[in-house]
């Protein structure tokens, strides 16, 4: 399962965040510095509409969405790339993530303490991109060196990676992360064997006070610090931000589903920032979703964009790939505005697609397989 780990500097919302995301209290969220040392993890369900719909069309007795995994990892400060702090472990937690939630305090709260005494939440970005970029350009330049002598000697791999260890070079050396850099596709694939820090996909999220949720949520570009992280983030790191206001998700987390819709309609909002974070992540990480439903159950798979037939089948047994025939399929829309599969045949709504077929998110299927 893919992971996204939520960093930040020390009391930014990161372990209420995760506490919210995950729905769950194991994350202890304190006033002071690293109350995160070891990271906590949480399977997070990814909310999908899609299936209570599905489900009625069925009659399905059990609905089964899409999860991903969050990693709540420790509180970041200036220096970490050479040690301070947590620094060491903060860095080997996030290299084992495959994208970044990037919790950046959007609030003034003289209660809760910051680390650097006052709330800027572009100096924060760019502390922990810095912190980043730093510990990549200390594991490029020992790849450099290493691909140096091979590479002079005619190795193909070797000389593919020495070329895009100087192309990077200078990119990091103007504290530019490694995502930015215009790259080929052959390009691409091997960055992604260098596992940077500053190469994974990221998202921003803006942790607003109770009191600005709503109008942050509507009009993000008229809140003052949330506009700044939108405007920075899409420029100098081609990243998008979403709000959250972590202590309002909190409060969420034990509340039955009817109640939380009424607090959240008291506040005028209307929809969990926390939900929009989950889909933004789950989008980011290059995830998408075919549906399969019946009696027994409505079911959301989640599978890499891209994917073509076959292995989308696998997804669900090994045995479905191996002894591919065809996929059955219409889109969640046609079905839905048809009102059942029969109708959606009739109205030539209902496909067959084989082995080349690229799934599409929202694909209703059902497999024809023969092992």
């Amino acid at each position: 399962m893919l992971q996204a780990g939520i960093v930040g500097l020390p009391n930014v919302g990161k372990s209420t965040l995760f506490n919210a995301v995950t729905r769950t209290r194991k994350a202890e969220a304190a006033n002071y510095p690293f109350c995160t040392i070891d990271p906590n993890q949480g399977v997070v369900v990814v909310p999908d509409e899609r299936l209570a719909v599905l489900s009625k069309i069925s009659g399905s007795h059990k609905l089964i969405p899409a999860t991903i995994e969050f990693v709540d990892i420790a509180g970041l400060v200036k220096g970490a790339s050479k040690g301070e702090g947590l620094g060491n472990k903060f860095l080997s937690h996030i290299r084992e993530v495959d994208a970044i939630v990037h919790v950046v305090r959007c609030f003034e709260n003289g209660d809760i303490t910051h680390v650097d005494g006052s709330v800027d939440p572009i100096r924060d970005i760019e502390v922990i991109n810095t912190e980043l970029i730093l510990a990549d350009m200390d594991s490029v330049a020992k790849r450099l060196s290493r691909t140096e002598k091979d590479a002079k000697r005619g190795i193909k791999e070797a000389a593919a990676e020495n070329a895009l260890c100087q192309k990077l070079m200078p990119h990091l050396d103007a504290m530019k992360p490694a995502v930015t850099l215009e790259l080929n596709d052959e390009e691409k694939k091997i960055l992604r064997s260098f596992f940077l820090l500053s190469g994974k996909p990221c998202i921003y999220a803006c942790n607003v006070a109770e009191s600005d949720l709503a109008s942050a949520s509507q009009e993000p570009d008229k809140h003052p610090l949330v506009s700044k992280v939108r405007e920075y983030v899409s420029h100098a790191h081609s990243a998008n931000a979403c709000v959250v206001s972590a202590s309002i998700e909190n409060e969420l987390v034990d509340l039955p589903e009817e109640d939380s819709a009424a607090y959240l309609a008291d506040l005028g909002v209307t929809d969990s920032g926390v939900n929009q974070l989950i889909k933004s992540v789950y989008d980011l990480l290059g995830l998408q979703t075919y549906l399969t439903t019946g009696e027994k159950e409505t079911r959301a798979w989640t599978i890499t964009k891209g994917m073509k037939a076959p292995q989308a089948a696998g997804v669900i047994h090994g045995d479905f790939e191996r002894g591919f025939i065809a996929a059955q399929i219409v889109s969640f829309d046609d079905l839905v505005a048809l009102g059942s599969e029969a109708k959606a045949r009739e109205a030539g709504k209902l496909r067959i697609e084989g082995k080349e077929y690229v799934m599409r998110d929202g694909d209703v299927v059902e497999w024809r397989f023969n092992v």
